[in-house]
């Protein structure tokens, strides 16, 4: 996890510090033939996924498209009720909107095993995933792979994703340094990722946003060029997401582009109806209870 602050910044206008934006880019980079990321923005269902094929001719943008197909799909057929939003699961002990969220992508790992079965050319493909539900002051953030989320906060930049990857592993157990880490050789093995084995379990985590906070998902085609320094002060000098996307992926390109590029920014603004209707069970006994909105 990285925690970095960010250089002094143009204050954004109000609109911009407060209300909600989504953008995304994808680009192919310097050196690939052809973009095999795959990104998914729904500012309608607040959701935002991005995935990072693999495997071979064409094969990995064939993953990275039905991953990002199924879950923006799960998601828009199973939408919830402000009751189902605030209910933990008894099972799982995690919230139903963050168990909705972990099953859209088991259903997206099933898919993409089902169809390397029956097309022989696509044997073997698979990919990363990382996605984020914004719902009721909250952010659900799942991933499987390399593919990470970052928020940025009062100039501080967290990275809220733990890569699935061998250097991870070996970076963890010390094994190897930060500094050799950043360099090694084996950065891009993967040690879990969509479309391998018939389970695919995603990591889960639930965080309270707050407006203004920024939200950043990219494929390794970013965080393995720029500089976590770079990404967050870019991240501070661009308050519009459109504007972020673009940058952050020239920089990507400028540092040599080795793989494809793929990044979404979303700037989370004041929640639908101001206070959340769940606040009321927080309110001393005797205050009036406050109401739901429509």
């Amino acid at each position: 996890m990285s925690l970095l602050k960010a250089k002094a910044a143009p204050k954004p206008k109000k609109d911009e510090a407060r209300g909600w934006a989504f953008a995304g880019l994808s680009d192919v980079g310097r050196t690939r033939a052809h973009n095999e990321d795959c990104i998914s923005v729904k500012d309608d269902l607040q959701l935002v996924v991005l995935a990072d094929g693999m495997g071979g001719y064409q094969a990995g943008e064939v993953a990275s498209k039905i991953a990002v197909d199924v879950v923006v799909a799960e998601i828009t057929e199973s939408k919830l009720t402000e009751k189902d939003i605030a209910r933990i699961d008894p099972d799982t002990g995690i919230s139903i909107a963050m168990r909705r969220l972990r099953g859209a992508i088991e259903k997206a790992n099933n898919r993409i095993c089902s169809v390397a079965r029956d097309r022989e050319e696509l044997d073997g493909m698979g990919t990363t995933i990382v996605a984020a539900c914004f719902y009721d002051g909250r952010v659900g953030v799942a991933h499987v792979g390399d593919s990470r989320c970052y928020r940025l906060r009062d100039g501080l930049l967290d990275q809220l994703t733990r890569d699935h990857s061998l250097v991870q592993d070996q970076l963890e157990k010390g094994l190897i340094s930060a500094e050799e880490a950043s360099h090694s050789p084996q950065k891009n093995l993967i040690t879990r990722a969509l479309g391998i084995d018939a389970l695919a379990e995603a990591d889960t985590q639930e965080f309270r946003t707050r407006a203004g906070d920024r939200y950043l998902l990219c494929s390794d085609g970013l965080s393995d060029m720029v500089e976590v320094g770079v990404i967050r002060d870019m991240l501070a000098q661009y308050p519009k997401p459109e504007e972020a996307s673009k940058h952050l992926v020239d920089a990507a390109n400028k540092a040599g582009g080795r793989d494809n590029i793929s990044v979404i920014v979303v700037n989370v603004g004041e929640t639908a109806g101001g206070d959340l209707w769940w606040k009321q069970f927080l309110k001393k006994p005797g205050a009036a209870p406050a109401k739901k909105p429509a």
